[in-house]
């Protein structure tokens, strides 16, 4: 199990945590602006705060730990989630989906946005966590970076097979093991978010966008050039275009693809590294292209007809939003049947016709089509199989990795 690490964070991850909170994924609370995934650092006194709190570190806590479970005699389920990241109904009241499970299987779901930011949430639950306690949330959801701490600390519980059999056999092939979590013994995808070339017809003008290497080196884009100011996606998307790939790579193979996007930097090919304010930029024309989420692409496709997507030859980096049950849950069987619900077609396709993101269920799109044949045919939603071929996740890194290559990923962007 890996020790919790109570110590100060470095100048990088500082870094790091600041540029997200200003301009990256965590900017504007990204999922209440157009409902995507948020990244970044540790949070600012995320771990220093642990120790002067006299909590105990994760070895000295049993990890995976369940309390009894109530769920047969409590039919109840704690949810918690991120803003704008559920079906609605057009009065804004209720959520379909939500009711719909109650209605089958009389278990309430006390439903909470709180969610805002990976680092501010994790700031809530650690104490409880930490200590052994129940946090009082049964179901939470957390992007893979920090899921897959939590995993690694021991602080969320293994799943029950029995209770997820629609999950097992639904869960697209390209989700099924990321290294972090062989084999989805803890957790379950809730969505996926997608990281693309966007650009603009009208500003191109003609000229022909391929490849992340025709953004870094074709001079009539000099300056046109957005690439994001998340690590991860910028990096792996760099790296792709190198001929490595993000959940392989080595140190070396990073700081080649640091000094591949440094040159562009001093050339003066990239504009700027953005968090999702991209989309202003690319709307007005200021970027010609750019590297992108896919949720915003769908979004901005929909407003502008002169906004469309590529996806490069090399691929493209995919993450991913997920469900975890807590250590101490109260209602471990009620949450996994919560999970099991979202991996049947039917609430799925509701789902994904709502929030546009990635959805990880095989069989959803029949469904889909019935609601919205736009979004059912959309491969940023429903990724076909060469799409899904083209999918890459970026490895999980060490806490030295981490505070070296965010070290080296401030220096680039100037954060």
């Amino acid at each position: 199990m890996e020790q919790y690490e109570p110590d100060h964070l470095s100048p990088a991850q500082v870094a790091a945590m600041r540029r997200s909170f200003r301009n990256g994924r965590a900017a504007l609370t990204r999922r209440s602006l157009l409902r995507a995934s948020a990244g970044g650092a540790l949070a600012a006194g995320g771990l220093g705060t642990l120790s002067a709190c006299g909590i105990p570190a994760a070895g000295q806590s049993q990890g995976g730990v369940s309390a009894q479970d109530h769920s047969a005699k409590e039919k109840t389920v704690s949810f918690s989630n991120w803003t704008e990241y559920m079906d609605v109904d057009d009065s804004g009241k209720h959520h379909p989906t939500l009711e719909q499970f109650t209605e089958r299987t009389g278990i309430k779901v006390k439903y909470t946005e709180d969610i805002n930011d990976n680092n501010e949430f994790f700031g809530k639950i650690k104490p409880q966590l930490a200590a052994g306690q129940d946090t009082g949330r049964d179901l939470i959801v957390l992007t893979d970076w920090l899921a897959g701490r939590l995993i690694r600390l021991g602080w969320v519980q293994k799943l029950d097979p029995s209770n997820l059999p629609h999950a097992y056999a639904n869960l697209s092939a390209q989700f099924r093991s990321p290294d972090w979590d062989p084999g989805r013994a803890y957790s379950y995808v809730w969505q996926g978010i997608s990281t693309v070339i966007a650009y603009n017809k009208k500003a191109l003008d003609g000229v022909e966008v391929k490849s992340l290497s025709d953004l870094l080196d074709n001079p009539k884009l000099k300056g046109r050039v957005g690439f994001l100011s998340e690590m991860r996606d910028s990096i792996g998307m760099t790296l792709l275009d190198m001929g490595k790939d993000p959940a392989d790579f080595t140190a070396d193979d990073y700081d080649a693809a640091i000094a591949r996007l440094q040159k562009a930097v001093d050339k003066g090919q990239i504009r700027r590294f953005t968090g999702n304010d991209y989309t202003s930029d690319l709307t007005s024309g200021d970027f010609a292209a750019c590297v992108a989420w896919a949720g915003d692409v769908v979004q901005l496709k929909a407003d502008s007809p002169d906004i469309d997507f590529l996806i490069p030859d090399s691929g493209y980096v995919t993450s991913t939003d997920n469900l975890l049950i807590p250590n101490k849950a109260r209602h471990k069987t009620n949450a996994e049947r919560l999970i099991d619900f979202y991996y049947e077609p039917e609430p799925a396709a509701e789902l994904a016709a709502y929030i546009n993101y990635v959805c990880p269920v095989d069989g959803v799109k029949a469904e889909l089509e019935k609601i919205d044949k736009d979004a059912a045919n959309n491969p940023l939603i429903i990724p076909d199989k060469a799409m899904a071929a083209k999918s890459h996740a970026f490895r999980s890194l060490s806490s030295k990795e981490e505070t070296e290559f965010e070290a080296k990923f401030a220096k680039l962007t100037g954060a």
